[in-house]
C-alpha cells in the first residue's frame, strides 16, 4: 500500500498547496466568494460537474447500482437533469443578476423582506450538506488507512477547511478542476473499465444476475419520481449551485459550459451503475450496499491504480463539502448575520468583506466537523436537507423568476407553509418517507399563489429594477473592480 499511500499523500498536498495560492487571487469579496465573475467554459464546466458529483453521487451511486442494477443510476441521472434544466433555462438570467447569494435575488424580485428567512432555509440546507460530505471521510479513510471515524473525519475535514479558508472560491475552483480530472480517470477511465473485465463482461454480468438489474426502470417509478423533485429541481435552486453560476464569465458561458457539465453528469451515473452492477456479481453478500465501492477499490485494481481511484473517491468528497462550505459561510455572513446587524459596508471596504468571509468559512467549518462527528446516518441528514430546500424555497424561487404577480408576501408565506409542512411530516411519517416533500410543496405552492392574489402586486418600480438586472444592465450591489483575465 505504500505507493498508494504516496498517491493520496501528494493529492492531499497538492489541495493545500492551491488553496494557499488561491489566497494571493482573493483580494477581493467578488473574488473571494465568486471567483472574480471570471471562469471561461472549460473551468467554469469542471468546476460545475466537481461540486455537483460528490460522495453520494459516487460511493452511493456505486451502491444504487450494486442494490438496483443499471436503474440505480436514476439518482445522478436526476443530478444531471436538473443541472441542464438550470442552465438551459435559468443560468443565463441567473448570471445577470451579478448577486452573490439566493436571498439577494429574492429580495431585489421582491422589493426586500424576504432575505433573512430564506436565508436561514438555505443555511440549514447548505450546513447539512457539507456535514454528509464530511462524513464520507469517514469511509474512505477507513479503506485506505484502517483510520477511527473521529480521525478521519477531522483529517478530511481539516483539509478543506484549510484550502476552503485561505482562498475562498479562488482555491476551490482550483482544486475543483484537479478533482474533476482525478475523478474523471479515476472512475470512468480506469474503474469502470476494469470492474467490468473483473466481472467478465456484460455477457457474464446478464448471465449471473437477475433481469431486473437491467431494467432500466427497475428501481420504481415512485422512487424516480421522488428523485426528481428532491435532486432535479434541488439543482435548480441550492446555493451552492447558483454561487458556481455567478462564477461564470458571461451568462453564455453560464449555459452552454453547464451544459456540458449536465451531460458529463449522465455519463458519471450510468458508470457509476455499471460499477455497482459489477460489484454485485464479484461479492454477491456484502453487509452493505455502500461497501461496493472501496471492497471493489480494494480487492480488484493494482497498486497505485487503487490509489488514484481512491484519491478520484476523496475528489468527490471534498469537493461538494467545500462548495457546500462556502456556500454556508456566505448565507450566514451575507444573509443572516450581515441582515441582523444592519451591516452595509462600502467599496472601500471590500479587503474587509474577505477578512470576514474568510472567518466565517472557518466557523462553519468548525461547525460541519462537529455536527459530522455527532451524526451517523448520512441518507437522513441528507434528505432532511433537500426536504427544506425543496419543499420552502423552490416555489417562491421559481415563482419569482416565472411568474410576474407574485408578492413578497406571497414568498414570505410559501417559506414558511412549506417548511413547517416539510418538518412536520417528517415528524409524522418519518424522514425518508416521500410524502413531506410532496405534501410540503404541494402546500408551499397553495400559499404562494394564494396569498400572492390576495395582496397587493409588486411595487412597479420594484419590477423595472428587477427586470433591469435581470437584462444585464443593472450594477452588482456592491460595485467592485475586477482585475482583467490574465
Amino acid at each position: 500500500m505504500a505507493i498508494d499511500y504516496t498517491v493520496i499523500v501528494v493529492y492531499l498536498a497538492g489541495m493545500l498547496a492551491m488553496g494557499w495560492w488561491g489566497m494571493r487571487r482573493a483580494k477581493s469579496k467578488s473574488e473571494f466568494l465568486v471567483a472574480g465573475r471570471r471562469l471561461g467554459p472549460a473551468m467554469y464546466s469542471g468546476t460545475m460537474a466537481a461540486i455537483v458529483l460528490g460522495g453520494a453521487s459516487t460511493i452511493g451511486g456505486v451502491g444504487l447500482g450494486y442494490q438496483y442494477g443499471l436503474s440505480g443510476a436514476w439518482m445522478v441521472v436526476t443530478i444531471g437533469l436538473g443541472l441542464l434544466a438550470l442552465s438551459v433555462f435559468f443560468s443565463a438570467r441567473i448570471a445577470r443578476l451579478k448577486v452573490y447569494t439566493v436571498s439577494e435575488m429574492l429580495d431585489l424580485r421582491y422589493g426586500g423582506r424576504a432575505g433573512v428567512i430564506s436565508g436561514v432555509v438555505m443555511w440549514a440546507y447548505t450546513l447539512m450538506l457539507a456535514v454528509t460530505s464530511t462524513i464520507a471521510y469517514a469511509t474512505i479513510f477507513d479503506v485506505l488507512f484502517d483510520m477511527n471515524r473521529t480521525l478521519a473525519i477531522v483529517l478530511g475535514g481539516s483539509i478543506v477547511v484549510a484550502y476552503s479558508t485561505l482562498g475562498g472560491m479562488w482555491s476551490i475552483t482550483l482544486t475543483d478542476m484537479v478533482q474533476f480530472v482525478v475523478k474523471t480517470v479515476g472512475v470512468l477511465l480506469l474503474l469502470l473499465p476494469i470492474a467490468v473485465v473483473k466481472a467478465g463482461g456484460f455477457s457474464e454480468m446478464k448471465a449471473e444476475l437477475p433481469t431486473e438489474y437491467f431494467d432500466p426502470l427497475g428501481i420504481g417509478g415512485e422512487t424516480i419520481f421522488t428523485y426528481v423533485l428532491i435532486y432535479t429541481f434541488g439543482m435548480l435552486i441550492g446555493q451552492d449551485i447558483w454561487q458556481r453560476v455567478f462564477t461564470a464569465r458571461s451568462d453564455r458561458t453560464a449555459k452552454w459550459g453547464g451544459t456540458v457539465a449536465g451531460t458529463y453528469c449522465l455519463a458519471y451515473a450510468v458508470a457509476g451503475a455499471v460499477i455497482g452492477t459489477a460489484a454485485r456479481v464479484l461479492y454477491p453478500k456484502l453487509g452493505s450496499a455502500d461497501d461496493a465501492f472501496a471492497t471493489i477499490v480494494k480487492d480488484e485494481l493494482p497498486v497505485g491504480v487503487r490509489g488514484l481511484v481512491l484519491a478520484a473517491a476523496l475528489a468527490a468528497v471534498m469537493s461538494t463539502s467545500s462548495g457546500a462550505l462556502i456556500a454556508c459561510a456566505t448565507v450566514a455572513n451575507n444573509d443572516i448575520w450581515s441582515r441582523l446587524r444592519g451591516a452595509v459596508r462600502a467599496d472601500a471596504e471590500a479587503h474587509d468583506e474577505v477578512k470576514g468571509n474568510r472567518a466565517f468559512i472557518l466557523l462553519m467549518g468548525l461547525a460541519v466537523i462537529g455536527t459530522a462527528i455527532a451524526l451517523n446516518n448520512v441518507v437522513e441528514a441528507l434528505t432532511v436537507a433537500y426536504n427544506l430546500l425543496v419543499g420552502g424555497l423552490l416555489v417562491p424561487i421559481l415563482g419569482g423568476l416565472l411568474w410576474r404577480r407574485g408578492t413578497v408576501q406571497g414568498a414570505l408565506a410559501s417559506v414558511v407553509v412549506g417548511g413547517v409542512a416539510v418538518i412536520t411530516l417528517m415528524a409524522t411519517h418519518g424522514i425518508l418517507a416521500n410524502e413531506p416533500v410532496y405534501y410540503g410543496l404541494l402546500s408551499s405552492l397553495a400559499a404562494y399563489i394564494a396569498v400572492s392574489l390576495m395582496t397587493r402586486p409588486t411595487d412597479a418600480a420594484v419590477l423595472a429594477a428587477w427586470r433591469e438586472r435581470l437584462a444585464g444592465r443593472a450594477p452588482e450591489l456592491v460595485s467592485e473592480p475586477v482585475p482583467a483575465p490574465q
